[in-house]
C-alpha cells in the first residue's frame, strides 16, 4: 500500500478501449521491412574480385616469339600459338595472385577489366603488344547464401552483372516448397538482421529488394494465424490468408458472433505489445513487460454503431488471441443448467416416494 492507500501491486495486464486514438496509435508503428531497414534500391554494381576467387589469366602476343609464345613456356591450356592461359588461381588473402613476368598483382577490390589493364601495364617491355583475358570462374565473395526449410534447395549462389533481386535468387535456388502465406524470410546484411513475410515481398515491389555481396537469406516456416475463443461460430487457430487482417475480417473467418449466445460489449484482442507502443498510449501505466513484452487487452463495444467502424480499421497481429464474451443470459442458463444437474436425483426420488405413497 502506499501512502494514499492504493495499492503498489503492479497489475499483470493493461486494458484498452479500441478508440480513433488507440488505432492512430497502432497505425503508426513501423512495420517489417526490407526496403525500409536496408534502403538501398539500386542495382549492384558490376562485381569486384574477393579473396577466396578462383581467376584464369590468358595472356596473348602479337607475334611468336615472345614470353608467351613457346608451347614450353608455362604448364598451359594453349589458347593459340601466341598465348597462354596460366592454370587457375585462388586469390590469397593478400589480395593477390602470381602472373609470371608481372610478380604478385593486386585484384581484391577490382573489376577483371581492370585487372587486364594491371597486367598488360606490368608486361609491356617484357612480352610482345600483350593483351589479357581475365576470366573469374568462381566469385565466391560476390555471392549470396540462401537456405532454410522453405526453400528447394539450399546453396551458395553467384551475383549476376545484371542484378539480382530477392525472388530472383528464391527462384534459382529452385523456389518455396510451402505455400507462400507460411513463411517468412530473414535476411541477414552486414550485421542487421529483418524478418518479413514472404507474402508481402510478393506482393510488394519495394519489398524485392537488389542482393548484395554476402547477403544471408533464410526462408522459414511462420504462418501467420491468430487465436478464437468464445461466442463466436468457430473456434480455434485461424489462419491470415492475407498480408493484412482487420478485426472485421478476423470475425468474419470464424462465422461472426454467435446469435443468441455472444454479448457483443464484449469483444476482446490479448496481445503481448511493445512497451513503447502501450507508453504513448498509457504514459502513467505500471503493468510489467514479459520478455521484453507488455500483455495488453484491447477492448470494443460492437454494439455502438461507431464500433463497426473502428473494427475495419484495428488490424490484428500475428499471433493475437480473439475473445468474445458470453452474454449474461448465457451464464444465467450454465447455473440453472448446473442446478437443474444437483436437484435432479433428488426430483426423481421425491417423485418415487409420492407414487409408492399413492399405490398404498
Amino acid at each position: 500500500m502506499d501512502p494514499t492507500g492504493q495499492s503498489t501491486i503492479a497489475q499483470p495486464y493493461e486494458v484498452i478501449d479500441i478508440d480513433p486514438s488507440t488505432i492512430d496509435t497502432l497505425s503508426r508503428i513501423p512495420r517489417s521491412s526490407f526496403a525500409t531497414r536496408f534502403g538501398d534500391h539500386r542495382p549492384s554494381t558490376e562485381p569486384l574480385i574477393g579473396v577466396g576467387d578462383m581467376l584464369t589469366v590468358t595472356i596473348w602476343e602479337a607475334s611468336s616469339g615472345g614470353l608467351f609464345s613457346s608451347p614450353a613456356s608455362l604448364e598451359r591450356v594453349s589458347a593459340g600459338a601466341n598465348s597462354a592461359s596460366i592454370p587457375e588461381q585462388v586469390v590469397g588473402r593478400d589480395g593477390a595472385i602470381t602472373v609470371p613476368y608481372a610478380g604478385r598483382v593486386r585484384v581484391a577490390g577490382r573489376t577483371p577489366r581492370a585487372v587486364q589493364e594491371i597486367v598488360e601495364h606490368a608486361l609491356a617491355g617484357k612480352a610482345i603488344q600483350p593483351q589479357v583475358l581475365v576470366i573469374d570462374n568462381k566469385p565466391i565473395s560476390a555471392t549470396i547464401t540462401i537456405g532454410g526449410e522453405g526453400v528447394t534447395t539450399s546453396q551458395r549462389l553467384p551475383l549476376s552483372v545484371k542484378g539480382d533481386r530477392l525472388l530472383d535468387v528464391i527462384a534459382e535456388a529452385g523456389g518455396v516448397r510451402m505455400p507462400v502465406n507460411t513463411i517468412s524470410v530473414v535476411l541477414q546484411r552486414n550485421g542487421i538482421t529483418e524478418r518479413v513475410p514472404l507474402q508481402r515481398v510478393t506482393a510488394n515491389s519495394r519489398e524485392n529488394i537488389f542482393m548484395r555481396p554476402g547477403d544471408v537469406v533464410t526462408l522459414v516456416q511462420d504462418p501467420q494465424t491468430y487465436f478464437m475463443y468464445g461466442a463466436t461460430i468457430q473456434n480455434g487457430e485461424v489462419p491470415f490468408g492475407t498480408d493484412h487482417l482487420t478485426l472485421a475480417q478476423a470475425l468474419v473467418k470464424v462465422g461472426g458472433l454467435a446469435d443468441y449466445r455472444s454479448d457483443a460489449r464484449g469483444v476482446f484482442v490479448f496481445r503481448l505489445e511493445r512497451p513503447s507502443v502501450l507508453h504513448e498510449m498509457r504514459p502513467d501505466s505500471t503493468v510489467a513487460a514479459r520478455d521484453g513484452r507488455i500483455p495488453v487487452v484491447y477492448r470494443l463495444d460492437l454494439s455502438n454503431p461507431n464500433s463497426l467502424f473502428l473494427e475495419q480499421r484495428f488490424q490484428i497481429a500475428p499471433h493475437d488471441l480473439l475473445y468474445v464474451s458470453n452474454a449474461p443470459t448465457v451464464e444465467f442458463q450454465k447455473a440453472a443448467d448446473i442446478f437443474n444437474g444437483l436437484i435432479a436425483p433428488l426430483s426423481q426420488s421425491a417423485y418415487a416416494a409420492s407414487a409408492a405413497t399413492t399405490i398404498k
